[in-house]
């Protein structure tokens, strides 16, 4: 598609702020309007579209994607997108771990041990660590305290928590990338760690790599659209 226009603002708009296209307001993928919590949401979005050739590229909407997904699937049914997260919860990465006596084994206490502690503390949870690939049941109670975690999260955090979640294949590492002291790299370090192992023994493959680079970039996406929302 052909870029259609040619200036780009925010303006106030009720309940908060909007991206226009030549004064004209832009509607989301299910035809509502598009409004944004922060003027600083609305400016990130905005330069997704002043940003833009002559040619549009409809993957550098990253924000405008998330934005929507929030306004048009979260907003209407948040009790669907809590009950599709909690499963990264019941499988969560950092609870899977390799055997004791495996080297591996160490080097995921060391990475994801903190991790871990620091969310059963900060939420008042427990979570079961298990050794190997068999499945293990979370603590019922750990799980509804989650769902009353995720309960109080708005529309846009959700739609951010979506995608570090589903990056990290971890709702623990999902969660803590929505935190102002979030240290991005070291929480996708984390999610990645099995595929950094493995990289160390085996050699870097080029076309994993620029995979890694492309999910990381995503992952600190999301955790910013979450931060700009806010």
């Amino acid at each position: 598609m052909k870029r259609f226009y040619k200036q780009v603002t925010v303006e106030a708009a009720e309940g908060g702020f909007a991206v226009k296209l030549d004064g004209r307001a832009i509607r989301t993928v299910g035809k509502r309007t598009q409004v944004v919590p922060t003027h600083a949401l609305a400016e990130a979005m905005a330069a997704e579209w002043a940003g833009q050739g002559e040619e549009i590229d409809p993957q550098a909407f990253l924000f405008r994607d998330m934005a929507d997904y929030a306004i048009d699937v979260v907003a209407q049914d948040p009790a669907s997108v809590i009950g599709e997260l909690l499963p990264y919860a019941e499988t969560d990465t950092l609870c899977y771990r390799a055997e004791p006596d495996e080297a591996f084994a160490g080097r995921q206490r060391l990475m994801w041990e903190p991790l871990l502690a620091d969310a059963e503390t900060r939420l008042g949870v427990r979570f079961v660590r298990v050794s190997g690939i068999m499945h293990k049941p979370q603590p019922p109670e750990t799980l509804t305290r989650l769902k009353v975690e995720l309960e109080g999260l708005d529309a846009f955090q959700l739609a951010a928590l979506r995608n570090t979640a589903s990056l990290a294949a971890s709702l623990v590492l999902g969660l803590a990338a929505l935190r102002p002291d979030a240290d991005i790299d070291a929480l996708w370090d984390a999610a990645n760690l099995e595929e950094d192992w493995q990289a160390e023994l085996w050699g870097k493959d080029a076309e994993a790599m620029e995979r890694r680079e492309k999910r990381a970039a995503a992952f600190a996406a999301a955790a910013r659209f979450a931060a700009l929302a806010r």
